[in-house]
């Protein structure tokens, strides 16, 4: 199994050029390209967050109780007195950061259910409608960076399952398979509560119909072959020309 740095690092790595790219692409803002990239650096984290002592567990019950604090802070400044405000929102980082996650840690099971690709859809199903409905970022941005929560998410599984094979006794260890799974199957009841709360953070989210115009430009299916030769003869006579102004320079 890959440890917290080598996770963080992969997922920042690949993360980073690809927000990059969709920045250069027209896809993105630059405030929304370094969403993305924090997003898909945080999405590495989650799979860990069902071991009890992994740093991960700490780093987003940390950031979950903060957010829950802030929200309180928005939410009663204008009724209560500023004291008041303060020990809402301190009483409300310390529920999250103590009773919360020790009930979280007895209900999960490291490399279990929330261990899988279902998780993963389940991590997207929860940040698409928070981001969309309590931060008001709009319906492309929520969408995106519920993407690279899911690729870095599954970077992490990808990695924990590249390490359970050593390369150099050419010998697969027994965690092999425990990584990349679509669920546990053998804990029922948190599945279904995975399906269901992917069926209802699917029913809470925004439309996606602005990436599919922002996508418009990707061929059909049927002409995605006359389009890749197209653009093939296109890259052929780039070089061709390049090459000749070279030689005659």
């Amino acid at each position: 199994m890959a440890d917290f740095k080598t996770h963080v690092t992969v997922a920042a790595a690949l993360s980073a050029p690809l927000a990059a790219s969709a920045f250069i692409m027209g896809f993105a803002t630059t405030n929304e390209a370094i969403f993305y990239a924090l997003a898909g650096t945080l999405g590495g984290l989650l799979p860990d967050i069902d071991a009890d002592e992994s740093i991960a567990i700490r780093i987003v019950f940390r950031l979950f109780g903060a957010l829950i604090a802030g929200l309180m802070i928005a939410s009663t400044m204008d009724q209560l007195l500023p004291w008041q405000v303060l020990g809402v929102a301190t009483v409300g980082y310390l529920v999250v950061r103590f009773p919360v996650r020790w009930l979280f840690e007895k209900l999960t099971v490291h490399r279990g259910a929330l261990h899988s690709v279902l998780a993963n859809l389940f991590f997207v199903a929860v940040i698409v409608p928070i981001v969309y409905h309590l931060f008001e970022l709009d319906a492309k941005t929520a969408w995106g960076i519920g993407a690279f929560v899911f690729l870095g998410a599954t970077i992490h599984l990808i990695l924990d399952e590249m390490y359970s094979i050593e390369l150099s006794g050419m010998r697969i260890k027994r965690s092999f398979g425990t990584a990349l799974k679509l669920t546990d199957w053998s804990e029922p009841l948190a599945t279904l509560a995975l399906v269901l709360g992917c069926v209802v953070g699917y029913w809470l989210s925004p439309d996606t119909s602005d990436w599919q115009l922002a996508l418009s430009w990707i061929p059909e299916p049927v002409h995605l072959v006359e389009w890749l030769a197209q653009g093939m003869n296109g890259l052929q006579e780039f070089i061709q020309k390049t090459s000749a102004r070279l030689l005659n320079a």
